[in-house]
């Protein structure tokens, strides 16, 4: 344990402020009945399990270093760091922490893989350079470029080889240039220019031709290609050396091949749908038959001339070499072949192309197809904002592994491999990767077994993650997204199972929906996890589920499979009458088959196409957009409330879950929107908190089945000086009744039932260093106590210790890297056996994270 000198002072935390950039989240062990010095509670380690967060949406928004085989990725604001690929037939890839610098979206990452160092930029007009420490595996912020132009960083180059320059290009129009000074050990401003009015640079391409001699292509927001040159040996030998026209569209993706030591092809790609390929030409390379007035010209190329001035002048030449056609919508990037002369495209028409020259016309045609099939009449022109946007081309001589990997617009990324001396050299098989929500979670639920995590984001969707028992495969289990069960038309809020396999959630709007595990997602959560529910028989489950096109309710497909049987039984086939054993034992392709096969968890065509779940229900009555819910312990009532500035909205809604009907009842009270609400662990109390800064409690009262009614205990007026965002019940064995509240004033509050049914404030309330936003407690005691996680508005990962029920003691702060960058918005303990305590917590940085505290009772 933690010394509290050694890692606490008060005056050291962070400054006050609900908008601060960083994040903490809070522990405490609370326990009323601990002796003065009693130090049996220990929270020995916190390590990370699993962080699942989205690729940003940009066209370098990742990139791969080959020292240390990991791959760096923009994730919102931060920058998400890999584990390292592993040598084998699966990648074996997970999310080890975020770097966390920037105050707006990542929008490019580039490696100096010499150097170890990483180069970020962002929109908020900065670029950070972080520093690989070998000794403790850890990142150290090394330096932050700011220009006096501020604007955002829209692309970034960095020399392949290891050289000391960083070229930025920002949406003001300036391209700068950064040279490193091992002198200081930084990187000073070189030189600085704008490419053309109106203009503005969308992507980079920085060579180095001869010693100290660059040139940079530069494309944008024009139909022309520029190409700029410069030497070290002065800043005023930065000027223009000529305009490539020949696109019709914006330029956004480049690659340069050197082919010799005097040529390089560089590959262009456009929003025209086309690739470009351009070949430079140095000294001897140069043509000069175009200054042979002699010669019959019946067809010409232009040649661009022009010199790069230097110790020794290089003349330079570029002309149009080919054009590539054959995406059906923009070209997001370009790779070359790390040592074959062959063009990887990526498009937002989804697909991946492998180009090569045939050696006898030397025409470019397409080797092989990756990717998906776009939808008919869905392009960038219609509003389509799907397809890939960066690609990267891996070959991995020491795994003998060749790798083809992308992102997508759902944040997940695409892997493609294949081993080098392959057979068959143009076929890639296609394995899981990284996963993760695009926009802010906004709550996770466990199931009550434990077995899997549920979380709803703003990105319209529900993920379901698990972790995978490898059975048959090399590698300890690991934490992965099975299912998608919903992929929605509204923001989603909230989200709470009501079964194994029924889970009931809300989106931004006033309806609230229930949804059942289809049979096809059963089978697959059975055969890779340890995920079963022996209580829910096959014959009950619809077989899959499916939405609609202009539709928000997920359909069931063969949702009465008996009456399908029944039907087609009854109907007489050309050869005589068919068995209805034939028609179940050989059922159609579908999902339920897509699935089965799998040896893996699910691939990202799986989860958006063939995870969804059906819904069977929907709840109406609220006026205004669903803001929480909760389930009864007993699984049979739901309740629930919604956005309100007037107290007549500001109410709870009860539903059963046998009928699915709205108890008459409404719990009334509040003034404001209700925030969170709870049931207490045995169901007999229902605690509500509010923007109104009042917590209600209510009792409640079952005459029989039929008859449930709710008492008000206490409406407690002024329970905080500020809002209150979230609330938790203490287990029913320290007391029957007893609840913390956390609010916006920086204080957590516990509160007590007494005997005499008066809710007593029983701790003195600590002020916290941000507003407190997510509460949850440990669901069984540990040695006489209760942990309890605080999700705050800013900071630190911290454990505390409640002393006599009023003092809170410091016993860990969680290291910065592996919290969140952003405000939690929920936090959840996994119900489990295991000595090993598992807390996943969900945060506004578009992260689910998964924390594993180890106790440490000896």
């Amino acid at each position: 344990m933690l010394s509290r000198q050694s890692k606490l002072s008060w005056g050291d935390r962070p400054s006050a402020g609900e908008n601060s950039k960083k994040t903490s989240i809070l522990f405490m062990i609370f326990d009323p009945f601990l002796k003065p010095g009693d130090t049996s509670i220990t929270t020995n380690m916190v390590s990370t399990g699993a962080i699942f967060v989205g690729c940003n949406k940009e066209l370098q928004a990742f990139d791969y270093n080959p020292v240390l085989k990991s791959i760096a990725y923009g994730a919102k604001n931060a920058v998400a760091i890999t584990t390292p690929f592993h040598k084998g037939p699966l990648p074996d890839v997970t999310v080890t922490q975020t770097l966390k610098s920037h105050t707006k979206l990542v929008t490019a990452v580039k490696w100096l893989p010499d150097m170890r160092k990483l180069v970020a930029a962002s929109e908020d007009g900065t670029v950070v350079i972080w520093s690989y420490e070998d000794t403790d595996d850890h990142y150290v912020l090394g330096q932050t470029l700011i220009t006096d132009h501020h604007g955002s960083i829209e692309c970034l180059a960095v020399l392949d080889n290891g050289g000391k320059l960083v070229v930025t290009g920002s949406a003001n129009g300036y391209v700068d240039i950064w040279k490193y000074d091992d002198a200081c050990s930084q990187f000073n401003l070189f030189g600085e220019f704008t490419v053309a009015d109106g203009l503005y640079p969308l992507t980079l391409s920085l060579n180095e031709v001869a010693k100290d001699q660059f040139i940079i292509f530069i494309g944008g927001t024009g139909p022309s290609l520029y190409v700029y040159s410069f030497s070290l040996l002065s800043k005023d030998t930065v000027k223009l050396g000529a305009i490539l026209p020949g696109h019709e569209n914006w330029i956004k993706s480049l690659s340069v091949k050197k082919i010799n030591r005097n040529e390089y092809l560089i590959a262009s790609g456009s929003q025209d749908r086309w690739i470009r390929l351009w070949r430079l030409c140095l000294d001897e390379k140069v043509d000069t038959s175009d200054k042979d007035s002699s010669k019959l010209r019946l067809l010409s190329n232009k040649l661009y001339k022009f010199e790069i001035d230097g110790a020794i002048t290089t003349r330079c030449s570029v002309n149009f070499d080919a054009i590539i056609m054959g995406h059906d919508d923009w070209i997001s990037d370009l790779r070359w072949h790390p040592t074959e002369m062959k063009l990887l495209s990526s498009s937002a028409d989804s697909s991946m192309m492998i180009w090569e020259s045939d050696p006898v016309s030397g025409v470019w045609v397409s080797k092989v197809r990756l990717g998906e099939m776009a939808i008919k009449g869905a392009s960038t022109a219609t509003g389509s904002s799907g397809g890939f946007w960066s690609a990267e081309w891996i070959v991995d001589n020491e795994y003998g592994t060749e790798i083809i990997l992308t992102n997508g617009k759902t944040g997940s990324f695409r892997y493609w491999q294949k081993p080098i001396k392959s057979e068959e050299s143009n076929v890639y098989q296609q394995l899981p990767f990284l996963t993760g929500p695009t926009k802010d979670v906004t709550d996770v639920a466990w199931s009550d077994s434990g077995k899997y995590l549920l979380a709803t984001s703003l990105d319209q969707t529900t993920r379901l993650f698990a972790k995978w028992t490898k059975r048959g495969v090399s590698g300890k289990p690991s934490w992965h997204e099975f299912a998608r069960p919903q992929i929605h038309g509204y923001d989603m809020i909230c989200i709470k199972p009501i079964t194994e396999t029924r889970f009931v959630s809300a989106g931004d709007e006033k309806v609230i929906r229930v949804f059942d595990e289809p049979r096809s997602v059963a089978h697959m959560l059975g055969s890779l996890t340890d995920i079963t529910d022996g209580s829910v028989t096959d014959n009950m489950m619809p077989e899959s589920a499916s939405l609609p096109v202009l539709g928000l309710s997920n359909k069931a497909e063969l949702d009465d499979i008996h009456e399908q049987m029944d039907k087609e039984a009854d109907e007489p086939a050309s050869g005589g009458p068919m068995r209805v054993t034939d028609r179940v034992s050989s059922p159609s392709p579908g999902p339920i088959n897509m699935l089965n096969g799998l040896q893996t968890p699910p691939l990202e065509d799986h989860l958006q196409r063939h995870t969804l779940w059906p819904e069977i229900e929907k709840l109406y009555g609220h006026g205004f957009e669903v803001t929480t819910l909760d389930v009864s312990p007993d699984k049979k009532l739901i309740a629930s409330a919604c956005r309100s500035n007037v107290p007549r909205h500001a109410v709870i809604r009860i539903f059963r879950t046998d009928n699915w009907q709205q108890l008459k009842q409404v719990l009334p009270g509040h003034e404001l929107t209700i925030t969170r609400l709870r049931w207490s662990p045995e169901g007999d109390y229902l605690l509500s908190v509010s923007r109104d800064r009042q917590f209600s409690l209510w009792k409640k009262q079952q005459k029989n089945a039929e008859d449930i009614e709710f008492k008000l205990v206490c409406l407690q007026e002024k329970a905080h000086t500020r809002i209150i965002w979230d609330c938790c019940w203490v287990p029913s064995e320290l007391h029957n009744c007893m609840f913390i509240t956390g609010a916006r004033d920086r204080r957590m509050k516990l509160w007590k039932l007494t005997d005499k049914h008066i809710v007593e404030n029983v701790s003195s309330s600590e002020k916290l260093s941000a507003a407190v936003t997510a509460l949850d407690t440990y669901p069984k005691m540990i040695d006489s106590g209760c942990l309890v996680a605080a999700g705050l508005d800013d900071g630190s990962l911290e454990l505390y210790i409640v002393k006599n029920a009023c003092e809170f003691k410091l016993l860990k702060r969680l290291e910065n890297d592996i919290t969140p960058d952003a405000t939690i918005t929920r936090v959840a303990f996994r119900p489990s056996n295991d000595d090993a305590i598992t807390l996943a917590v969900g945060s506004r940085d578009n992260c689910v994270r998964i924390y594993t505290i180890t106790r440490d009772d000896s």
